[in-house]
């Protein structure tokens, strides 16, 4: 018997407005900067427009990046709300994969615009095994204080009584015919941009470490320090990264990528002393990224953000498995290493529409 699990940030699966570019230019979409608007009331019947047009040709290929992933179980960054998860499977997925997703959960959590974590399922397994979900767990109300992970380095960052989980860690308890299994869906701090001379990775650090360390204290406390001989699997969108190619060039002299390492991080509190394994790891160095990123030509480079770190229990039964990373959704404007072009999915533009910025990450497990 085998489950598939896979993750995927949907990027801003939002069924409202944001409005707030009209007093704040930071939040407005840049083809609204093309234009000068009398009032509110007209900026507001143009991002109407603007969205509408643009959220179809989005969803279809959201729906296609989900439906290439083939998954049992999906976890899912960006989502505002059940509703809208209903929404986007009805209008969108079930045209591509029929009636599969019969279980949702959703938990509201800290993230001040709305976007939280979901976990969908289907109601059997390829094998035909039954996928019951037991029990749902939100630990958004986590602390710095009550977690004992507070740290100075935090200081410009968060105070001891803030909640340390920028929008949650979503704990699932499933029942797999008549295996167990434990997801725990998370999403991690952004990177942000560069403050006072320090990258944004470095200067928000801090926190996705805390986080990191109350996702591993939540799995430890409940399974013990060496997950118990349990069953699960940590998936999310952890904004932070150990390794990366760095891409020089340009298409006039072609591009070059070179791998180059991170020795600190929030995906290595996790996976140190072997308490969970990053799947990804198993394929070529060249071959890992999930997220094109740029700032430019001076800043480029390709990484992975997304993830699946799987308990021993896990992996000692899945030597041979790999995950797939499923790309067809890359908008044109990512740059691929030689060999790994893919087919992109009809209608992708240079930069939007696109399935994600992030690419979902799959693979098989087998529960014996």
């Amino acid at each position: 018997m085998s489950i598939r699990i896979a993750t995927f940030n949907a990027e801003n699966l939002m069924s409202r407005f944001d409005f707030s570019g009209y007093r704040n230019e930071l939040r407005q979409d840049r083809v609204s900067q093309l234009y000068d608007f009398s009032s509110e009331a007209q900026y507001r019947q143009a991002e109407i427009a603007r969205a509408v047009s643009l959220t179809d040709d989005t969803r279809q290929l959201t729906a296609l990046a989900i439906a290439e992933a083939d998954a049992d179980i999906l976890c899912l960054q960006e989502v505002e709300s059940l509703d809208t998860l209903h929404r986007f499977e009805y209008g969108y997925l079930f045209k591509m994969i029929g009636d599969g997703y019969r279980h949702k959960v959703l938990v509201d959590g800290n993230d001040g615009r709305g976007i939280n974590l979901a976990l969908m399922a289907r109601d059997k397994t390829l094998d035909g095994a039954p996928i019951e979900i037991l029990e749902v767990t939100s630990h958004a109300h986590l602390t710095y204080e009550a977690a004992g992970l507070y740290v100075p380095e935090l200081k410009e960052l968060a105070q001891p009584h803030d909640r340390i989980l920028k929008r949650d860690c979503l704990e699932v308890d499933i029942k797999v015919g008549n295996k167990r299994l434990t997801i725990y869906v998370v999403h991690f701090k952004s990177m942000g941009g560069p403050r006072d001379g320090v990258d944004g990775r470095s200067f928000t650090m801090p926190v996705r470490v805390a986080e990191a360390g109350a996702v591993r204290k939540i799995i430890s406390d409940r399974f013990g320090a060496d997950g118990g001989g349990k069953r699960y699997v940590i998936a999310g969108d952890f904004n932070d990264y150990t390794e990366k190619l760095v891409i020089t060039g340009d298409r006039r002299t072609g591009y070059q990528f070179t791998p180059a390492k991170e020795d600190d991080g929030a995906v290595r509190v996790l996976t140190a002393d072997g308490f969970a394994e990053n799947v990804v790891m198993r394929r070529p160095e060249m071959d890992r990224w999930t997220l094109y990123h740029t700032r430019g030509p001076e800043e480029r480079h390709l990484c992975q953000l997304d993830y699946l770190l799987a308990s021993p229990a896990l992996t000692r039964t899945n030597r041979d498995r790999k995950p797939d990373i499923i790309r067809s959704g890359q908008p044109w404007r990512t740059l691929f290493p030689a060999g790994q072009e893919v087919d992109r999915f009809p209608r992708t533009g240079w930069d939007r529409p696109k399935a994600s910025d992030h690419c979902p990450v799959a693979m098989t497990f087998d529960m014996v």
